[in-house]
């Protein structure tokens, strides 16, 4: 080692990478990232012109209900940096054929007018204002490092028994209790399908209500210009503080000495050059490929490489993006208006598809989740053209392999939203289906396409994330961080994987 040596590495440039490398150079230590993809950082939080010239589809995450509420953001104050937020009117829509609808908005009062009937309106208006008075420490007790006890200590008696009885439900327990008509029932539930959370699953409700109240308090905000825009928002900042981002650098080991990670030996086109580091390796990684392939076997104990190898990845995902020639014609008004549209008829319909989904079918009546970027961003298509984003969950592996069945199944996801919106196809110029297996392609991160950092049952949460006693980002070898979405809080764009261990790291 020298003093010209980077005093950490960070393997690859997701928003968690990115995230723990801006806040360790914002410390005053010397950063290198090394991103193996060729091209641009930024792992799936990007945006490319991926049907026709003038239409900008976002890779993976397109809608970020963290935005304000992450202290790593906050921390990095990324709108000081030139991000610039939009929104929609309305946040999330959930209709269904019957005509039923409810609506998440920011405006308590519009969705109180809008959440199923007017009872359940009220039963809303009432969770959003509880929800409004404890976000603030919920949020903390729910994404800084575990045990967050601080955070919960700020909580009175009775609302740290109306969060259990939350957390303790399964999603079907609590909207049910909570509200009456079918279109109000459906809305959490459908929420936690972003995942692998089905409505009838122990403990699963808390997902769904922290996206739904917090949807109604932050917004489901669109970067102007693309997800990419965060991406560059993030390498702005990294450079703008000595750090330095270096793409096409594949890293094939985590070197160790003397029981600590010393380097990396990295592959560049043909050449393969080992990079030392002084203090830190952190890795924006899955939890198998780090502690399986980047680390030695026999550094790591045994019964962790043993869960390692039957680590719970979560469901697959299908996404895909459309070039439209005008917007999509919901039947739904309130659709017309909406960041997000999901496509679930009640609760039964939920449970089906999770039936299916886990029983390694391709679901015949697909859930849905579907976003509408340039009705709030018109820089996303040509003027008075549009994009639409969605996807759908699925096993992440099916006979015959996915290149066999995916147009297929785009024409029944077309097929559903048709069945929401008639003349929907006749306004598609052009589509782009992506596979599970192209998600991993595009990331290694998402294996099978995972888009969750593995499975997000109430088991692989907190302590077990990604495998205890490995909870709080220091991995076997010592000088080692997990960083990534496979460690605590998990899924979901919001930087505080990174974060977290950032901090842990500068501590230690």
């Amino acid at each position: 080692m020298s003093s010209a040596d980077p005093d950490v590495i960070v393997i690859g440039s997701g928003p968690n990478g990115l995230t723990a490398a801006c806040t360790l150079a914002m410390a005053g230590l010397r950063i290198l990232v090394l991103e193996a993809h060729p091209t641009r950082p930024g792992g799936a939080l990007a945006s490319e012109q991926a049907t026709l010239p003038g239409f900008v589809h976002d890779v993976g995450a397109g809608f970020f209900p963290f935005h304000r509420a992450s202290r790593a953001f906050q921390h990095l104050d990324l709108t000081a940096h030139g991000l610039v937020w939009a929104y929609a009117d309305i946040e999330s829509c959930h209709p269904a054929p019957d005509g039923s609808v409810a609506c998440i908005t920011r405006d308590s009062d519009v969705s109180a007018a809008r959440f199923g009937t007017r009872e359940d309106g009220e039963r809303w208006r009432t969770l959003v204002r509880w929800h409004a008075g404890i976000e603030r420490a919920l949020l903390d007790a729910l994404l800084e490092p575990v045990p967050a006890i601080r955070p919960l200590l700020r909580l009175l008696p009775f609302d740290v028994l109306r969060v259990a009885s939350v957390l303790l439900s399964s999603g079907r327990g609590f909207s049910t209790r909570w509200f009456r008509s079918a279109a109000a029932r459906r809305v959490l539930p459908s929420l936690a399908l972003h995942v692998d959370v089905g409505p009838d699953d122990r403990f699963g409700a808390g997902l769904g209500y922290m996206l739904g109240l917090t949807a109604s308090t932050g917004g489901n905000a669109v970067p102007r210009g693309g997800a990419g825009a965060i991406t560059d928002t993030l390498v702005a900042v990294l450079k703008r503080h000595g750090g330095q981002l270096l793409l096409g650098h594949h890293v094939d080991r985590i070197l160790v000495s003397n029981g600590r990670a010393s380097g990396v030996r990295v592959s560049h086109g043909t050449d393969v050059v080992d990079i030392s580091a002084n203090r830190a390796i952190f890795a924006d990684t899955s939890a198998p490929s780090l502690l399986l392939e980047l680390v030695e076997r026999k550094l790591v104990p045994g019964r962790i490489v043993r869960k390692m190898e039957r680590f719970p990845f979560g469901w697959g995902t299908f996404k895909l993006d459309w070039a439209l020639s005008g917007p999509v014609p919901w039947m739904c008004e309130p659709a017309r208006h909406s960041a997000v549209v999901h496509a679930g008829d009640d609760l039964d319909d939920l449970a089906r598809f999770t039936h299916e989904v886990r029983a390694g079918n391709i679901p015949e009546h697909p859930y849905l989740v579907m976003g509408q970027q340039s009705l709030i961003d018109p820089s996303r298509a040509p003027p008075g053209k549009h994009t639409l984003w969605a996807y759908s969950r699925v096993p992440s592996h099916v006979s015959g392999g996915w290149d066999a069945h995916k147009e297929v199944f785009a024409d029944r996801v077309e097929d559903r939203i048709e069945g929401l919106a008639p003349g929907f196809k006749a306004l598609v110029l052009a589509r782009r289906c992506v596979s599970p297996h192209d998600l991993e392609q595009m990331d290694a991160n998402l294996v099978g396409g995972d888009l969750g950092g593995g499975s997000n049952a109430w088991y692989r949460q907190l302590v077990f994330r990604p495998s205890f006693p490995y909870f709080r980002y220091r991995m076997p070898v010592r000088g080692l961080y997990l960083c990534s979405s496979y460690a605590h809080p998990g899924a979901g764009v919001h930087g505080m994987c990174g974060y977290n261990a950032a901090r842990v790291a500068l501590r230690d």
